[in-house]
């Protein structure tokens, strides 16, 4: 007899996972329809593009049903369903709870194919006489998609991974499944990784997933323009979904480097972290191929590369998926999920896309109109055409490196990567940035076609000499002459471009705005990689020390350089460069857990100049450790970033009453100080200790004890002391009692400073009493070690962004004027 459990909410899953196979079922409807709507030679029967329309329609609506039966179960915090149970808890803001909806695979994949949706409706409003063979495309890559959320089993293996999975028949084994009742033993989930707690977190993922779905646009036309041999006509609407594309996937991209350089503690905005290198990929190609479909479609000239590249950068945004989602880079990548049991569904989604492209450009090779005549030197077709080959290039090596353990796994070759991978990553990248940033500066200066070369040559020298002395005064004032050559070469590429767009632009105000986009966009990549090269080369420690040494448990070579980091105690400033810094206290918020540091800065005077708090936060988490987000201070030029690097142990909770501490219970504290010192004192006496002093001000007779009830006969006398250490003042008021014939005295903590106090005799002859005060060892004061690192002119780096988003706009809204109706 079947269990009937207590307590499920089972109807939203049910229903759920109705959509997600009905999702599955009107893809493959629609993707059937609209193939035989385009082979159908019969125009007048469109009852097949009906049909694929519809069953598109119903696609759009069953993915919109499932995302809402997910985000219910989680916004409702059902714990019965797997998903909602790993990934979120009742702690978590509703804002993420929505990060949470894509925080697992099954939800990413939810994202996806809803961004697909969206596209794949625009194109059935906008595509007109393209509708049929690229919704072919669209549907079919929908039902890959549909496919990786059946979790289903089929012929003895299972299909994809249900996002409605019940927590009880997820494979984790625990007695309490076979009790009816097993939800009363679930109180909550458990909860989100805290380094995916951030605001970019909750932007970030659909912005990428946005890009990554963006890129099957261009690639239906392509299959489209061989299928349908319209091998000309499909460039130009391509153009224009390949610039979003690009302008969305290079967003995301760099917002997950705002989202590292924020919440990550390795002190920077790019890791080289495969799953990182794995989403600039198809990036990277796309980039190349929008400028080959560029020259195409002003010379004529390099068709077949110009579709290559297209088509690969859909494969690229599969095989990046295969790399992140398949489990194969589990151990070397922190951002990789774990296999679910989808890694061959996740292959057979790339090779037979990539097998589709391979075919339709082997029986089309012949007709395809390749041009026989080669570009001319000096063209802005043929340097195009160099700057393409080495984007691909760049995004080769990326693959390449980035694939060993791909390599290893699948051939059983040991094959290792560079001792120094990030060294490898910095060199050879640069060197094909060095190459981009010039070719997108003086290809500016060229026409298509033929150019007048006795004009290039001047135009172009004037501005390589400027270009050079403007990198010479910037690589001496920023110190990057300390680096790598090849770096400076970036530096002198990236501006040379940046003074060479900058002429294009001038000249478009004047009346060529149709030029205006590329050069915004080249000016706002160039200054990205000013402001990289400037801040990651040239970032300063600002917590040196000199000592090279952090002598406390917990801080190892996983924190860091000993040399970049400091030991604080409470309430103890330190001068660190030109701060003086002092740990003031911290806080909770559950989850997190916040430390203040204030900082200073003096003038040569003495006058105070600036003060301000950073708080970074940490999280203990059970399954990775000490979870660091750091805190940034910004200026204009520059970011000051303080991240913690170790800790005490955290104190276990007290329920203790805070008057509480009677002389017997205060003795089983004492062994975490040093030997008590006695002092004989009358009001108004001072008492120093190692960090300050104390006054005692007076003593209080008629003290009250909190739960303690006093007779006529008891006595309780307070010392009322202030105490003064590091510019802060401390009241404290230890109190000696007499209740019942029996003598106790309650001590008071001065925990900031490393106290406790007691009043331990009243000597009424001399009009004195006796105070005995216990110090804490150095080790055992509240302290933090901390990180501290400027990083200057990072603000380009973001702005760069910016700058190059406006110029893709600048140059779809140029696109979109000149694109005709087909």
């Amino acid at each position: 007899m079947s269990t009937v459990f207590q307590g499920e909410h089972l109807l939203p899953g049910n229903l759920g996972q109705i959509f997600v196979i009905l999702s599955f079922g009107s893809a493959l409807l629609s993707a059937t329809s609209y193939y035989f709507a385009t082979t159908n030679t019969n125009k007048l029967d469109t009852s097949w593009l009906k049909m694929g329309r519809w069953a598109f329609f119903i696609n759009s609506a069953s993915i919109l049903g499932v995302g809402v039966s997910l985000f219910y179960i989680i916004y409702n915090h059902f714990f019965e369903y797997h998903y909602a149970w790993s990934y979120t808890s009742r702690s978590l803001p509703v804002y993420y709870l929505v990060s949470g909806f894509w925080n697992g695979q099954e939800g990413g994949f939810l994202l996806w194919t809803f961004w697909q949706a969206v596209l794949g409706n625009i194109l059935i409003w906008r595509a007109k006489s393209w509708e049929k063979p690229v919704m072919t495309i669209v549907a079919f890559s929908q039902v890959f998609l549909a496919s990786m959320m059946l979790g289903i089993e089929f012929l003895g293996a299972r299909i994809g991974s249900s996002p409605f999975l019940l927590l009880r028949n997820s494979g984790i084994e625990a007695p309490i499944f076979s009790r009816p009742d097993y939800l009363s033993f679930i109180k909550d989930g458990q909860g989100m990784n805290p380094l995916l707690q951030n605001y970019w977190m909750v932007i970030h993922p659909p912005t990428l997933f946005l890009g990554l779905a963006s890129v099957v646009v261009p690639f239906a036309y392509a299959i489209a323009g061989l299928w349908q041999k319209r091998y000309k006509e499909w460039v130009a609407p391509a153009i224009s979904y390949a610039l979003f594309a690009a302008m969305i996937l290079g967003t995301g991209v760099i917002m997950g480097s705002l989202w590292a350089y924020e919440s990550l503690n390795f002190g920077g905005f790019w890791a080289w972290d495969p799953v990182e290198n794995a989403s600039i990929f198809p990036w990277l190609t796309l980039l190349a191929g929008l400028h080959v479909l560029i020259v195409f479609k002003n010379t004529g000239h390099s068709y077949f590369t110009a579709t290559f590249l297209v088509l690969i950068s859909f494969v690229m945004v599969l095989y990046s998926s295969f790399l992140a989602r398949s489990g194969i880079l589990g151990e070397t990548s922190v951002h990789a999920f774990t296999d679910l049991g989808m890694f061959w569904q996740l292959v057979a989604y790339i090779l037979v896309f990539l097998v589709l492209s391979i075919y339709l450009l082997v029986i089309r090779f012949k007709e395809m109109p390749i041009t026989k005549k080669d570009e001319e030197t000096y063209s802005r077709e043929f340097w195009m055409f160099v700057g393409a080959i080495f984007l691909g290039l760049s995004c080769f090596h990326l693959l390449l490196v980035t694939s060993i353990p791909v390599w290893n796994a699948m051939f059983g070759t040991k094959v290792a990567p560079p001792a120094d991978l990030v060294g490898h990553y910095n060199i050879i990248q640069a060197s094909f940035a060095m190459v981009i940033t010039l070719l997108t500066g003086f290809s500016q200066f060229m026409k298509y076609k033929k150019t007048d070369i006795t004009r290039f040559f001047i135009t172009t020298l004037v501005y390589f000499v400027f270009a050079a002395l403007v990198t010479a005064l910037v690589v001496y004032a920023s110190g990057l002459y300390k680096l790598h050559f090849v770096f400076i070469l970036v530096m002198f590429g990236s501006l040379y471009s940046i003074l060479a767009n900058g002429k294009v632009l001038a000249d478009a105000v004047k009346g060529k705005f149709k030029l205006a986009g590329s050069a915004v966009a080249h000016i706002g990549f160039s200054l990205m990689l000013v402001g990289a090269l400037i801040a990651a080369g040239t970032r300063g420690v600002v917590s040196k020390n000199d000592k090279g040494i952090v002598n406390v448990s917990g801080f190892d070579k996983a924190a860091g350089d000993a040399r970049e980091n400091i030991m604080i105690y409470k309430n103890e400033p330190v001068k660190m460069g030109d701060y003086t810094v002092t740990y003031i206290g911290d806080s909770t918020s559950e989850p997190n857990h916040f430390y203040k540091v204030d900082y200073k800065r003096y003038d040569n005077t003495g006058k105070l100049k600036e003060e301000f708090v950073l708080m970074p936060k940490v999280q203990i988490n059970p399954q990775l450790g000490l979870a660091v987000s750091p805190d940034t201070k910004h200026y204009l030029l520059h970011d000051l970033y303080t991240h913690i690097t170790a800790l005490p142990p955290m104190p276990q909770s007290s329920s203790a009453d805070p008057q509480a501490g009677a002389a017997h219970g205060e003795e089983n504290d004492d062994k975490n100080y040093e030997a008590p010192v006695t002092h004989e004192v009358a009001p108004g006496d001072t008492i120093r200790f190692r960090e300050g002093y104390m006054i005692l001000k007076s003593l209080a007779k008629e003290t009250s004890i909190q739960n303690i009830p006093l007779t006529a006969n008891d006595v309780a006398v307070g010392a009322k002391l202030e105490v003064f250490s590091h510019d802060k003042t401390y009241d404290a008021e230890p109190v000696y009692m007499i209740k019942n014939k029996s003598v106790f005295d309650f001590a008071r903590k001065v925990d900031d400073v490393g106290l406790k106090l007691r009043l331990t005799k009243i000597i009424p002859e001399k009009g004195k009493v006796e105070i005995t005060v216990y110090q804490q060892p150095e080790k055992l004061k509240p302290w933090i070690v901390m990180r501290a690192l400027d990083f200057p002119y990072i603000n380009f780096l973001w702005a760069g962004t910016l700058i190059m988003i406006i110029g893709f706009l600048l140059s779809i809204f140029r696109r979109n004027k000149e694109l005709k109706t087909v």
